[in-house]
């Protein structure tokens, strides 16, 4: 049996362009060269960053790993990290300057960073690819860059933040409101009080644009509206914020001390996306001062000490009201445990054990040279080598070392108030398929528990609570298991539950909604789901819902689990193998029967195939995905009527002529204690949607109705009536068994 039963937003990863990922390899050393026509070109570009943030200066060529472009723009970039005094500057590089068409491997944009406060080179890429496994981030690894042939040291490579990224993550055309969340003066980060911080002052668009750098033609009114609901209307951010996205956003900033970020000083270097879903999307950029290379929380007062950094609150910002997103998110109690959840996950997955120094000392290897050989880096190789472990001079002080960072922020977390208190556990996450999708999850110790659920990655999840009350697919009632079902609108729908007390929560899986599970059908293999039994020639026996005798065929799944038969066909025909789909999300139950029609009248419900069999001439029967993958096929003689054709014993044996054993267990003979129903009764229809009647020959007495657990549902005295129709409304669908006085049946309810 194969079963998908976890998958995450990398999912959607697989969309971006290999070829681009090979750009960006954190294994392989990247190498640029550019070519200006003037020997003054750094001049050039200093003027050119003064005049406008936005001019380039044009190079004749770039070459990229042996590929040459011609006509590209280049330009300085950075706030903070530029300098007219630097040895060397950020640059970002657009290959389609001149030709539209122009790029590498997919890129267009290169960015370029000059390791400017990092001793290490590495804490933007492996702050980035610690981010990646939360939210969408960027690709980031190194180049070895040449102007006019000399060397000019190691710089960061960064993916740039663009509409191809964006596009490479959601669904969309890329069109719609985006903003970098920037300064667009440049004399400085934050110069003039102009920070991106959400903050909203005044009605006036043209207040902002100071603040904030548009990249698309129009959002100021969507902006404005981000930033009015969160100070006058908070309760109703999720409508036009991707609440969780900006969760992961703050957790990261606060857990890495990335303070050059909205958590920060200055508010600023994330993006801002509005989806199709007309929510804002948040997306963290310029990590290269993660790690506490940044020391700056507040404006005035001077920077952090190593020792605060390493004691940050977890809480930091939520009472200042010039972080709207920050306090007003943290202020909602569901949100600020979801927050902690968060940090929480990202603690112990990354910094419980040494596995971070590891990873850092893999990137540095690869680095190595590189960075030996640059004479204009900002600091010595012994700091380059030192500050993974240690803080070292430079930066805004001291820098300080990664390792020594994080080890007591991990003991300074662990006996934080917020993260000593007991989340509650959650396990045994399942999912049973069929017209609806039913999930099941063991928790403890918590007070409420919530589903969410989409159809697609480009939807938005929807919240729904989970019951332990017996009534919602959870067994019995107070047993630490709770349900919850919605609709299967999609072949494949994604979940994941999320659980909490009034002082801790945790997600399952603990990545969501970044990851998620799939409410994927299982993929039968061979002899999962069978052809169990056929009747050609039907002129006494069972009858459907328009009360007539048809042909019909039952299959029986050999497995315990619930397999969904959407995507499969039966035929009569094997040179016509999709002749008849089974309906869009229908599932036949562990070890369990479904009936279909063989009466060429699909007007009469969705289980009546469009095909007939010849009883008199034999035929041929076919389950199978409409290709090369049968699960089952056979040929027949000439049938008797009434008398079925069967594998003995049931679902793995081979056929043979049988009394019939309708939607029930195959037996070579029939007795009142077989779980079958015999000629004494009729059930009927069967599938059932609302109503079903019971006839028999002889008086009923009292009929027990038992759910696919065995669990009572209802007892119905009939006494001496041979005849009773009942109402199945509000039964879920699923397979039902009916205990008579001297008789068994089984009815399938499918609404």
């Amino acid at each position: 049996m194969k079963k998908i039963l976890y998958t995450s937003l990398l999912l959607l990863a697989l969309s971006l362009q290999t070829s681009a990922q090979s750009f960006y390899d954190p294994n392989v050393l990247q190498e640029v060269k550019i070519t200006f026509y003037q020997s003054n070109w750094d001049f050039l570009l200093d003027s050119l960053k003064n005049l406008d943030n936005g001019v380039y200066l044009l190079a004749p060529s770039v070459v990229i790993n042996g590929v040459v472009f011609d006509s590209v723009g280049v330009k300085y970039k950075g706030n903070s990290s530029y300098s007219p005094n630097n040895a060397k500057n950020p640059l970002h590089i657009e290959l389609n300057f001149v030709r539209p068409d122009q790029n590498y491997l997919g890129v267009k944009d290169v960015k370029l960073s000059n390791g400017f406060a990092d001793p290490t080179f590495i804490r933007e890429p492996l702050s980035f690819e610690i981010l990646r496994q939360y939210t969408d981030a960027p690709l980031a690894n190194h180049a070895k860059l040449w102007i006019n042939g000399a060397y000019w040291g190691l710089y960061g490579n960064v993916e740039s933040i663009n509409k191809s990224f964006i596009r490479s993550h959601i669904k969309t055309d890329g069109n719609n409101p985006f903003f970098k969340c920037n300064p667009e003066d440049f004399g400085g980060p934050g110069t003039g009080g102009n920070y991106p911080d959400l903050v909203y002052s005044s009605a006036d668009s043209s207040f902002y644009y100071n603040k904030y750098d548009k990249q698309s033609t129009d959002g100021w009114q969507q902006l404005l509206m981000l930033m009015d609901t969160l100070k006058n209307n908070p309760s109703a951010i999720h409508n036009i914020l991707d609440v969780d996205r900006a969760l992961w956003m703050l957790a990261f900033n606060t857990l890495l001390v990335n303070l050059d970020s909205y958590t920060g000083a200055f508010g600023q270097n994330y993006y801002l996306y509005y989806d199709r879903n007309k929510r804002w999307v948040c997306y963290n950029w310029d990590l290269n001062m993660s790690f506490g290379g940044f020391p700056l929380l507040v404006t005035a007062g001077g920077g952090l000490s190593i020792t605060q950094m390493k004691q940050l609150d977890p809480l930091t910002q939520s009472t200042n009201n010039n972080r709207p997103l920050i306090k007003q998110l943290l202020a909602d109690p569901i949100y600020k445990r979801m927050y902690i959840a968060h940090m929480r996950t990202m603690l112990k997955e990354h910094f419980l054990d040494d596995a971070y120094k590891t990873r850092a000392l893999e990137m540095q290897a690869v680095i190595d040279a590189a960075v030996q050989a640059d004479t204009k880096k900002f600091f010595t190789y012994t700091s380059f080598l030192n500050n993974v472990n240690q803080s070292v001079p430079g930066g805004f002080g001291n820098v300080p070392g990664i390792t020594d960072l994080m080890s007591a922020r991990r003991t300074f977390l662990n006996t934080n108030s917020n993260f000593t208190a007991p989340p509650p556990s959650i396990s045994n996450v399942n999912a049973l398929l069929g017209s609806v999708v039913q999930v099941r999850a063991t928790v403890q110790n918590a007070s409420t528990v919530l589903l969410g659920w989409r159809a697609d990655t480009a939807d938005v999840f929807k919240r729904i609570p989970m019951f332990d009350d017996g009534q919602h697919a959870d067994g019995a009632p107070g047993d630490g298991v709770y349900g919850a079902n919605f609709p299967q609108d999609d072949p494949s729908m994604q979940y994941y539950v999320y659980a909490e007390n009034a002082a801790a929560g945790i997600f399952s899986p603990e990545r969501a909604e970044h990851e998620f599970y799939l409410a994927d059908p299982l993929i039968p293999d061979n002899g999962d789901v069978v052809i169990n039994e056929f009747l050609a020639s039907n002129t006494t026996g069972e009858v459907d819902e328009a009360g007539e005798r048809e042909d019909w065929l039952e299959l029986f799944n050999n497995t315990n689990a619930p397999i969904t038969l959407t995507g499969f066909y039966i035929t009569d025909n094997p040179n016509s193998r999709k002749k008849w789909a089974f309906p869009a999300g229908v599932s036949i139950p562990g070890n369990g029967f479904l009936i279909v029609w063989l009466d060429n009248d699909a007007l009469q419900g969705p289980f009546h195939a469009n095909f007939k069999l010849s009883g008199a001439a034999g035929e041929h029967l076919m389950l199978s995905d409409g290709g090369n993958n049968i699960l089952d096929s056979l040929s027949f003689g000439v049938q008797q009527p009434n008398i079925s054709y069967g594998r003995y014993p049931n679902g793995t044996g081979n056929f043979t002529s049988m009394n019939t054993t309708f939607d029930t267990f195959n037996s070579m003979s029939i007795s009142t204690g077989e779980p079958g129903l015999n000629n004494a009764v009729q059930v009927f229809p069967n599938p059932v949607s609302d109503v079903f009647t019971i006839r028999g020959t002889t008086p009923l007495g009292q009929i027990r109705v038992l759910n696919a657990l065995g669990q009572t549902l209802a007892i119905v005295v009939a006494g001496e009536q041979n005849e009773v129709t009942l109402a199945t409304q509000k039964w879920p669908n699923g397979l039902y068994t009916l205990q008579m006085d001297n008789q068994t049946a089984r009815i399938r309810v499918q609404h």
